[in-house]
């Protein structure tokens, strides 16, 4: 079999696999709509045959291979969800369709431009009186500083906001080619056409105008580089281009400059060092000038350009200057004029007079893997943008070319049209990726933002006209509804932040929209207004599907609803809603399969003034509905003593302000919050109400006070479910050796817990015990996992978050870390294991906890931890959602924008309609809103603190007890007197000093009552201290007086010597009066 007959072979048979891969995919198809279909019906699927997204994906990218994109797949399943019934076509899953839009017109957007040069800022060079222009830009990314070089000499260093720093002028002949910054020396360097200026742009004063210029140079030098070695101290290797087509390594000491300006007694503004005094290799690699030299830290080698043709570019080893080995070459016509390196696509872009950009690969030099043609002039600069993956071309007739490296299209095309015909040349460009910013040099500088760092940082989110009241998350679809008081719903797609459809208007003209809701599929949502109606909606084409209307005698906003909830339903094609009204009313809303009006078919009692003015538990009295009902109809069993009680009247407001669902297994629950911070559980199963909290006071009425002091805004259950109890039991069974060996330690600090829930409780007793039964408990239950009760979490108006049994324990009260402490918390949202807890406030702030740990028993409160805290929004936040799979934090302000943020690390990744589009997959630079400027704060563990507490030395201080077993009698040998400023180190009061004993007790004091010593002091207390046995050895205040008294003690015993007289005259003569202390620091007390 020849080739063509092997090539046709193999055509057919790839033909006849993507065929059968053709027919595995309508398979996947048919079997994915049957199953939407029987979901829109009402049938329930199991979790485990039920396709989802994930599932589906997997299973093209099995059929097809990995090259099929994601968010094509994404498109493809969308549709097939929202309209089972649509006609599909197998090319849509690669991202083709057929429509009539132009697809560049999105593209030609300034907004959706790379740079957004309408924001372009100019900066005129100053200090210069005769025409000149930008030869060179450095910049310093360490730093963050700019630098700038003039033809005419004009050095300049700018800070980081683009604001001179210090400059200096060089009065050179020559003109300058080029600049670099010395990493090691810390200076700059620039080269003229003979000659090479070092300058120390740190000095002060006179001496700032101060450099060093070292000459001759055999050739005329045309660009420079310095070599960033770490290796190297205080010393700088130089790359030299010339016009020789040499590139010479010149090395700089920082003792070729420093020591010659020491030597040097009279200041000049230059210093002319010989060339020949510095280390200097050079080679011949080019035959004509080097265009341009600079090394690559990735590779370790140097490349230089020239316009030779046939060594137009040259990539080796610094080794290779010293030694005439070959080295690496890389021919292109009419040489190359510039480079530069991609770290990550690992390619190397060249230009020159060709106007043609090539790709090549660093160890491939005989053929480019890539071009990119457009350019109509020579092209000038290349550098790269490593981060976005952009390469930026500069031609000589200013039209600049932004490339995409890894897909070798260009994506934007801009010109520099300011200027008269002599400012038509830029000769430098650079990438400040630290700002994310191109700048340009000419007779000007020019600065050109990235598009998205105008869109983050400058431009205020806007995602709504009006303050956002709702915010939802559609897990299945991936996408996010919002809806804002001007009754405008909105769905975006979550990766990429486009608008998928809007709704104006949905409940009549000027009719705000309070609350939302989406059911367990994700295929339905409801809304509420604030006349008391209710809809509701298909998600995914948004089409009206049943509707609730407003009641006839209903007074305006009185039966506005706050919330909304799905309940789950065991019938086909009937739909359970359970609402809150503003005045405190819960009732439950039925939509049946063909009726398009909802109904309201239950209502709770009200049991506020039987648990205000009665006992704290109230039975009920419960009738079973028809089958696939939640709840039964409920009547309150009161007593006649508790309802004549009900008819006195409060002024305090009890309506119920937040309420929650919890519906499971042996669980029916409704629980609520109230405006005066009572919390009231409703059991279903047991067939009772129960006040689990009730603040004190809170049906006082002081004018004095804030009514809405104890206020309760929000209200969840945390139930962890059984899949992540057995992931975790599992877990815990593997290192419960370790987990067993941890607690011994810690048993100590168990104390506090208990100690801290009897304070709350009031309860002395019991409470270690409850800890150990439940840990008991916990132990025998790993092996068959028992769902626990949930617990509640709520948020309060004083800024509080706490946390609770269903008995009515405090488990946790905590004020979260943020910049001002007591700031009311709005909003709670918690993962579907009940990991993460997040938690907003008034004033903008988010709170993010890690309560994995704290859900198990026994609730031990130091596991509650908080991670992080960060300002999102300059005013309150709406709500706060937690997107688990792309851990990103979702919130929604009154500011009317909802952001997008890092849950790892509080950073700042967008908002909902902006022009770009997101970016999730890359972590982007730390940025913040133009509304916010605070950074996020860590929250570190309370047990690193107290280690660091323990770990302070503290200072010596006088022992009282070593100085009593001390003898003085070795002072008495010390003839000698002591050197000026030297002290005597066998002095016994030094000898007494020792490390503190921390007292484990406080001192008894009482009060003196001292009238003479007047008010202040008359009252301060007095502690008693033991006091020395014998104050016959307490030194004087001063060595010499001391060492003089002892003396004089030693001659009086021996009176019969003979120089007597003269010892006791030399006594009076040495002795300073001093004054003794020792009945001041240590009273005589009676016995």
């Amino acid at each position: 079999m020849d080739a063509r007959d092997e090539k046709r072979f193999n055509l057919a048979l790839q033909i006849n696999n993507f065929k059968a891969s053709l027919v595995d995919f309508n398979k996947l198809v048919e079997h994915t709509t049957i199953q939407k279909k029987e979901e829109r019906a009402g049938l329930f699927i199991p979790k485990e045959e039920a396709i989802d997204y994930d599932k589906f994906y997997a299973s093209v990218q099995q059929i097809f291979g990995p090259e099929v994109k994601n968010q094509d797949v994404k498109c493809f399943y969308r549709k097939l969800c929202n309209n089972p019934d649509a006609d599909f076509d197998w090319c849509e899953i690669f991202g083709y369709f057929s429509t009539d839009e132009d697809p560049l017109a999105s593209q030609m957007d300034e907004e959706n431009m790379v740079f957004l040069v309408s924001r372009k800022q100019r900066i005129v060079i100053a200090g210069s009186r005769r025409r000149d222009v930008i030869k060179c830009i450095v910049k310093v990314p360490q730093l963050d500083l700019l630098i700038t070089a003039s033809q005419k000499g004009l050095i300049t260093v700018f800070n980081s906001q683009m604001r001179v720093q210090t400059n200096t002028s060089v009065t050179d002949t020559s003109w300058i080619t080029g600049c670099d910054y010395l990493g090691q020396l810390k200076r700059i360097v620039a080269t003229t056409e003979r000659t090479i200026i070092v300058w120390d742009y740190k000095a002060q004063g006179s001496s700032q105008e101060h450099y060093f210029v070292i000459k001759p140079m055999d050739h005329c030098l045309l660009c420079v580089c310095v070599v960033p070695l770490a290796d190297q101290l205080c010393r700088d290797d130089i790359l030299l281009g010339d016009d020789g087509g040499f590139v010479t390594r010149f090395t700089v000491n920082s003792d070729d400059f420093g020591l010659k300006q020491a030597k040097t007694k009279k200041k000049l503004q230059t210093q002319v060092l010989d060339s020949k005094n510095f280390k200097s290799i050079k080679r011949k690699l080019h035959n004509d000038w080097v265009m341009k030299i600079r090394f690559v830290p990735a590779l370790n080698c140097f490349g230089s350009c020239s316009l030779d043709s046939v060594h137009s570019l040259v990539l080796e080893s610094l080794k290779r200057i010293e030694d005439n080995l070959p080295v690496r070459e890389f021919a292109m016509p009419r040489g190359a004029n510039s480079f530069c390196y991609c770290l990550k696509a690992n390619v190397i872009v060249t230009g020159g007079d060709d106007k043609v950009l090539r790709l090549w690969h660093p160890n491939i030099s005989t053929k480019p893997v890539g071009k990119l043609v457009g350019h109509m002039f020579s092209i000038t600069e290349i550098v790269n943008n490593e981060k976005e993956q952009h390469v930026i071309s500069l031609s000589s007739a200013k039209v600049f070319r932004v490339w995409d490296i890894q897909t070798l299209s260009v994506l934007q095309v801009f010109h520099d049209s300011q200027g008269g015909p002599g400012d038509m040349q830029i000769y430098a460009m650079v990438y400040d990726t630290n700002h994310g910013m191109l700048i340009t040099g000419s007779s000007v500088i020019d600065m050109y933002p990235l598009t998205r760092m105008i869109q983050d940082t400058k431009q205020v989110p806007h995602t709504h006209e009006r303050e956002v009241n709702v915010m939802l998350y559609n897990k299945y679809f991936h996408q996010v509804l919002t809806i804002c008081s001007e009754s405008v719903i909105k769905v975006w797609e979550l990766e990429t932040g486009l608008q998928i459809y809007h709704i104006l208007d949905p409940h009549g003209f000027s009719i705000e929209l309070t609350c939302a809701t989406i059911n367990d599929s994700g295929f339905l949502f409801a809304t509420g207004a604030y006349n008391g109606t209710v809809k509701l909606w298909d998600f995914g084409s948004g089409q009206e599907m049943k509707m609730m209307p407003e009641g006839k005698d209903w007074v305006e906003e009185e039966h506005a609803l706050l919330r909304l909830f799905f309940l789950k339903s065991q019938v086909k094609q009937q739909h359970y809603i359970l609402a809150l009204e503003r005045n405190g009313t819960v009732k439950m809303i039925q939509g049946k399969e063909d009726d398009i009006i909802l109904t309201v078919i239950w209502e709770l009692p009200n049991a506020m003034p039987y648990l205000q003015y009665g006992s704290h538990i109230v039975h009920l009295k419960t009738k079973e509905r028809a089958v696939g009902i939640p709840f039964p109809d409920v009547e309150l069993i009161v007593q006649k003593s508790i309802s004549q009680q009900t008819t006195y009247s409060s002024t305090t407001n009890t309506d119920v302000n937040c309420i929650d669902v919890f519906q499971t297994e042996g669980f029916n629950l409704i629980v609520s919050g109230t405006l005066n911070g009572m919390i009231i559980l409703w059991n279903f199963i047991t067939a009772s109400v129960k006040e689990i909290y009730r603040p004190e006071d809170c049906f006082s009425t002081d004018p004095e006070l804030d009514p809405k002091r104890f206020r309760i805004n929000d209200i969840m259950f945390l139930f962890r479910i059984p899949e992540c109890v057995r992931r975790s039991s599992q877990d815990s069974i593997c290192s419960s050796t370790q987990c067993d060996s941890s607690k011994g330690p810690q048993s100590s600090k168990g104390s506090k817990q208990s100690i801290h829930d009897t304070e709350v409780k009031g309860e002395q007793t019991d409470t270690g015990s409850e800890h150990q039964a439940g840990s008991k408990k916990q132990t025998a239950s790993a092996s068959s996992v028992e769902p626990q009760p949930p617990l509640l979490v709520t948020a309060h108006e004083d800024g509080h978050l706490r946390l609770w049994t269903l008995e009515g324990k405090l488990l946790k009260d905590m004020l979260p870390f943020t910049k001002h402490s007591a700031i009311s918390l709005t909003t709670l949202y918690t993962d579907s294991c009940c990991r993460i807890l997040l938690a907003g406030n008034m004033e903008g702030h988010v709170i993010l906890c890690n309560i994995g740990s704290f859900i198990d028993p026994p609730h031990d409160e130091k596991k509650f931890k908080q991670l992080l805290s960060w300002r999102a929004h300059s005013l309150e936040i709406v709500q706060v959602i937690y997107v688990e799979d792309k851990q990103l934090v979702l919130t929604a302000s009154i500011d009317g924008s909802v952001r997008l943020w890092n849950s790892t690390s509080g950073h700042y990744c967008g908002y909902f309609g902006q022009r770009r589009t997101f970016d999730l997959s890359q972590i982007s630079d730390f940025i913040l809103p133009c509304d916010v400027n605070e950074y996020p704060v860590e929250i570190k563990e309370e047990s690193k603190f107290t280690e660091k507490k323990q770990k302070y030395e503290y200072p010596l201080i006088f022992d009282r007890e070593r100085w009593k077993k001390m003898s003085s009698m070795s002072l008495l040998f010390k003839r000698s007197p002591p050197n000026p400023f030297e002290v005597q180190h066998d002095f016994k009061f030094f000898k007494s000093l020792s490390s503190p004993k921390i007292r484990r007790y406080a001192l008894e004091g009482f009060m003196t009552e001292n009238r003479e010593a007047g008010i202040v002091f008359g009252s301060l207390p007095i502690y008693r201290v033991p006091s020395p046995t014998s104050l016959r050895f307490l030194p004087l205040i001063g060595s010499e007086a001391q060492r003089d008294s002892l003396e004089g003690v030693h001659l009086k015993k021996k009176s019969t010597h003979g120089h007597g007289g003269s010892r006791r005259k030399s006594l009076k003569r040495n002795f300073v009066p001093q004054i003794n202390l020792a009945s001041s620091f240590f009273p005589t007390t009676n016995k």
